[in-house]
């Protein structure tokens, strides 16, 4: 008898553990111009457990490529991002997301033009809301900008419906056609011209210390 209870109480144990795990992850959806390069961008940051690509936005269930692309449905490119808060802050990954896309363009982002390619920061509740404002007006005044000028939408979360399978992980299973379209694109020299050593970082603020 007492080694029975001491297996459920194992195992019990062992449940409410992974609850723990579970319960710890956060969820961060983000819609910055191809979704190809945002996912690749994000998803191997210490603390983030993994990214998909997809569509959200729009007012289409389950939309296909061809339907987003042609500007039918409302949606945006987007990746959502599932990560660990203990090991990295929603604060931190808005950085990271800053200096992964151009701030200024809100008709689409790089060589990609279009709704589908607006930039947006989706947002689950009101502590991101605040965080994401936050983070809006950090940058602007990290880039010596007003807020007014940073054109990055953001709004409340929508339905996030994941990309086809062939989109998933694209750079990594397509690396010289990633790499072609990646700096035909010119995504990393606009990025460098806008936000000098900080682009493609997740680092503090520069000049916006007080908002962080």
């Amino acid at each position: 008898m007492v080694r029975v209870i001491g297996v459920l109480l194992s195992a019990l144990l062992v449940f409410g553990g992974s609850q723990s795990v579970a319960a710890a992850e956060q969820t961060a959806v983000f819609a910055g111009g191809c979704f190809w390069c945002l996912e690749h961008d994000l998803e191997h940051l210490p603390g983030v457990i993994d990214a998909i690509s997809g569509y959200s936005g729009g007012h289409v269930d389950q939309p296909t490529y061809r339907q987003v692309s042609g500007e039918d449905t409302g949606h945006q490119e987007a990746v959502q991002v599932r990560f660990d808060p203990d090991l990295i802050s929603y604060s931190t990954l808005l950085r990271s997301y800053w200096r992964n896309v151009d701030p200024f363009d809100g008709g689409g982002q790089f060589c990609d033009r279009g709704d589908s390619y607006r930039p947006v920061i989706f947002t689950a509740d009101a502590a991101q809301a605040k965080a994401a404002e936050m983070s809006a007006a950090s940058a602007a005044q990290d880039l010596g900008q007003p807020r007014s000028a940073i054109k990055v939408e953001l709004r409340g979360s929508a339905p996030f419906w994941p990309a086809e399978r062939y989109h998933q992980n694209y750079a990594e299973l397509n690396d010289l056609k990633y790499s072609f379209y990646r700096f035909s694109c010119g995504r990393d020299r606009r990025l460098d011209a806008v936000w000098g050593p900080q682009a493609r970082t997740g680092q503090s603020w520069q000049n916006a210390t007080e908002l962080q």
